[in-house]
């Protein structure tokens, strides 16, 4: 790249300072498609020194009362406020996300999570039982799994899953593996993990329903499901990619979905206006349209987005990773886009009839992460809710969270939960101690 300045690149850190690497892989900029930064292509010897050193700082970082701990992790939190608007431009370059997005949810998410858990740190308590007939008493103690601030607490080491994610997970020192991402990493990630039993939280892939009674208030819904199918590109686990109707509300919906689909803005990540961004790289983005093919092949309807609607970019940005809303109608269930994760800004629409018909459609997948049910009947809301095969169910809204309730999700979405006492109770190994008197 001659003649332009020189490259950013990022380093491990490891036992509290910034470590170089002997190789590096390019990392592109999505809303360009250029390369901005080198990333270190890290593998053992960057994993040995992380587990060392995260070894030898765990005596004294776990021995530490609830209140210091807590103290540090306010001081995070205050440094990632302070630190927002950086930390948004950042997350935007690197994923193709909106600055918007990044500065309203991803920044002040992780400030607000900090903060969550440096309350509830303070707030735990163990049991106990006494046995009066054998004169025991009975109580039990946690002890911290993993570590958390101080040098080596926390090792950020960069690299490939092949080269250095097998040499984490597979190391005899790591005892415990907190993974997001794909169910084919997580079941290599379950196979070298378990000659060490160690324990797993995984937190995998969706495809997420969202169920449309015909006494939804659309006024609601439709904006709603325009942000749960394609907020962030389409790229969280807990978007809607499957919209089921209700058929006396079917054409309705549906024209109304489709126009505010097409309001949903796509443009470059600094662009305030805009209400998506650029997809996470080349080989995803190709991924993605790969599915509106087949769905077109099949003999489906692309009402809007790819291949449909002309898409507007500045000439800097005609070779950035964007792609538009797409909603596919007049599709089987049995459909690859039906039926597997797209992670993109691309959902289906189709009609149902009963409540127990919708419900059987729904469960039909292999997932259970999230759904989402839309009705005025707070009854059928209950019923529904308790017969969907989903970790979480939103009504009448979407992306809500509570830190205290569990998140996670059900058959190949994944193993564990995260929360206030999910997470706590993952994080610690219990011990029961019995004294005699």
């Amino acid at each position: 790249m001659a003649g332009t300045k020189a490259l950013l690149t990022l380093e491990n850190f490891i036992n509290g300072k910034f470590v170089p690497c002997s190789s590096y892989i390019d990392s592109y900029d999505p809303s360009t498609g250029e390369v901005y930064c080198r990333v270190p292509d890290s593998g053992n010897e960057e994993i040995e020194a992380a587990v060392e050193a995260a070894r030898a700082a765990f005596p004294g970082w776990s021995a530490r009362s609830p209140q210091e701990r807590s103290q540090v992790l306010h001081r995070l939190a205050d440094l990632l406020e302070k630190s927002l608007e950086d930390l948004a431009q950042a997350e935007s370059r690197d994923q193709g996300k909106t600055v918007t997005l990044a500065r309203t949810m991803d920044i002040p998410r992780s400030v607000q999570n900090f903060r969550f858990f440096a309350s509830s740190i303070l707030h735990h308590t163990s049991e106990c039982t006494h046995m009066d007939h054998v004169d025991c008493l009975h109580y039990t103690l946690r002890a911290p799994v993993g570590i958390g601030v101080p040098p080596g607490v926390v090792n950020i080491v960069f690299g490939t899953g092949p080269k250095v994610g097998e040499a984490l997970v597979s190391h005899p020192e790591v005892p415990l593996i907190s993974f997001t991402g794909s169910q084919p990493t997580a079941e290599r990630i379950a196979q070298l993990s378990a000659p060490h039993c160690k324990k797993l939280s995984l937190e995998l892939g969706g495809k997420n329903p969202a169920i449309i009674f015909e006494d939804a208030n659309l006024e609601e819904c439709i904006p709603t499901t325009v942000r749960s199918s394609f907020a962030n590109q389409g790229e969280i686990c807990l978007c809607t990619s499957r919209i089921f109707v209700q058929k006396s509300i079917y054409s309705e919906f549906l024209k109304k979905f489709v126009a505010a689909t097409r309001m949903w803005k796509v443009g470059i990540p600094s662009d305030p206006s805009a209400n998506m961004g650029a997809l996470i790289s080349k080989a995803h983005l190709e991924k993605v349209r790969s599915y509106v093919k087949k769905a077109r092949a099949e003999g489906a309807r692309i009402l809007c987005g790819e291949g449909v609607d002309m898409l507007s970019l500045p000439p800097k940005n005609q070779a950035g990773y964007f792609m538009l809303p797409t909603v596919i109608t007049d599709i089987k269930d049995e459909s690859c886009c039906m039926k597997e994760e797209i992670f993109g800004p691309v959902t289906c629409v189709v009609p149902f009839d009963s409540e127990e018909e919708v419900i059987q459609r729904a469960n039909s997948v292999k997932y259970g992460l999230a759904a989402t049910v839309w009705s005025s009947n707070v009854g059928r809301v209950h019923r529904v809710a308790k017969k969907l095969q989903s970790g979480l169910v939103w009504s009448n809204c979407w992306l809500i969270r509570e830190l205290n309730l569990p998140f996670g999700g059900m058959k190949s979405s994944g193993i564990g939960r995260e929360g206030a006492k999910d997470s706590y109770e993952f994080f610690t190994e219990v011990k029961t101690i019995t004294i005699k008197h």
